[in-house]
């Protein structure tokens, strides 16, 4: 294991950034065209938040911040955007994400200054540990939609996860810490032999890549603030909270050393980042799970890779050429290494629970969890006025709220009994 302060080489460390920066590249894509953002001002924005936030902890926590998913639905319903082309109030929106993370940033404030005691009780291990199980539950269907329904490209998916599982097990170091590189790579040759050489799955468009400039400037949107976009958006912050907070406990479980010190700096860090997104057109940016599982693989958790991870980034998001190759990927192949990854979330936050020894005899422990683990999986959303929680926000309310109504209770130390 490659421990936070210590770096595996210059050249590993180069090749594992690009390796970060590549998981990350299929949510900080997709969630931007979801919400109708510019990928490559979202990209940009992450490499910018990634520096900030290394900066702010002092290079102490691993983390990559990449747009955050936590957004989408809250934005699509604020700006009415149709699910094609660009958003035409990228503006709206971009004030709305501000101040969500102009309060998340506060919150970073307030536990640097009174400790991070009262968000431990309202966020035990039982509670972050569900969030982000919740969050990977959430994203599944993403990936398991894009892997298709049987045929050549569903193959090749399947043929991206297996890659990755068999390097990841029985390669050597070397190969266990680029497993998700050299998987890409050889799915997607794999892809355009099948697909553009032997005609069996949708061909590879290039035309679009071929077309794209090197080097160019992104388009920037500033902010526009209103009253009703700060009040719909603000509540993200909390859902950001539970999301750097389960972050922070696998990443402590992982390395054996607990980063619960450096909540406050985490907190802020990722407030300031998600500001600095906002204020040039790009998407809210969160500690991103990906790399948990880049990280969970790799047994490399030197915070240098993510500088560099970060540094890539922001030269990649002044290369259309480059975020017109990310659009060329084929789905099936992101989808098949999505799969792994989000399943390695998950199982990343039973490590959470097991490590904190969570007690799951008790009711007031498995409700919560399990409450928050259906409101993610199933997406459960609801609409109040004109506020609309989506499965991430209804699953860290239920778990958060339930955890406290529950918390007191005295109940014997056996789960209730199934009919």
């Amino acid at each position: 294991m490659i421990a936070p302060d210590e770096h595996p080489g210059v050249g590993q460390t180069i090749l594992l950034g690009g390796q970060h920066v590549l998981a990350m590249t299929g949510s900080t894509v997709v969630g931007p065209l979801l919400m109708g953002f510019d990928p490559n001002v979202a990209i940009l924005c992450s490499g910018l938040g990634t520096i900030l936030f290394f900066l702010i902890t002092g290079g102490r926590i691993p983390s990559y911040l990449g747009s955050s998913f936590s957004f989408i639905a809250l934005v699509v319903a604020l700006t009415g955007y149709s699910g094609h082309g660009p958003n035409p109030d990228i503006a709206l929106a971009c004030g709305g994400i501000f101040v969500a993370g102009v309060l998340y940033a506060l919150i970073g404030v307030l536990v640097r200054i009174t400790g991070s005691g009262w968000i431990e009780r309202l966020m035990p291990p039982s509670v972050t540990g569900a969030i982000g199980a919740a969050i990977g539950l959430n994203l599944a269907p993403v990936a398991s939609r894009g892997l298709g329904h049987g045929g050549a490209g569903t193959a090749c998916g399947i043929f991206a996860l297996l890659c990755t599982a068999l390097l990841a097990v029985y390669g050597g170091p070397y190969l266990r810490r680029l497993s998700i590189l050299l998987s890409l790579i050889a799915s997607t040759v794999l892809y355009v032999i099948v697909a553009n050489g032997l005609n069996l799955a949708s061909p590879m468009n290039f035309s679009e890549v071929l077309s794209a400039p090197l080097i160019g400037i992104p388009h920037l949107t500033a902010p526009r603030f209103t009253g009703h976009a700060a009040i719909l958006l603000a509540p993200v912050a909390l859902v950001l909270v539970a999301e750097n907070l389960g972050h922070l406990k696998a990443i402590g479980a992982m390395t054996g050393r607990p980063l619960d010190h450096l909540t406050g700096r985490a907190f802020l860090g990722d407030g300031l980042a998600t500001m600095l997104a906002a204020s040039l057109g790009g998407t809210g940016v969160t500690t991103y799970v990906e790399n948990i599982g880049v990280m969970a693989l790799s047994r490399v958790y030197s915070t240098l890779t993510f500088a560099v991870a970060g540094l890539f980034a922001i030269l990649l998001g002044f290369s259309p050429f480059f975020g017109a190759l990310l659009r060329a990927i084929p789905e099936p192949v992101l989808s098949g290494l999505s799969v792994g990854l989000f399943g390695l979330i998950a199982a990343t936050m039973v490590r959470v629970w097991v490590d904190n020894r969570v007690d799951f005899s008790r009711a007031s422990t498995l409700f919560p969890v399990g409450v928050a683990l259906v409101a993610g999986a199933g997406d459960l959303t609801f609409t109040i006025g004109s506020v609309t929680l989506g499965g991430i926000a209804t699953a860290t309310i239920a778990a958060i709220g339930l955890n406290q109504i529950l918390r007191t209770g005295s109940e014997p130390k056996e789960p209730p009994s199934c009919p």
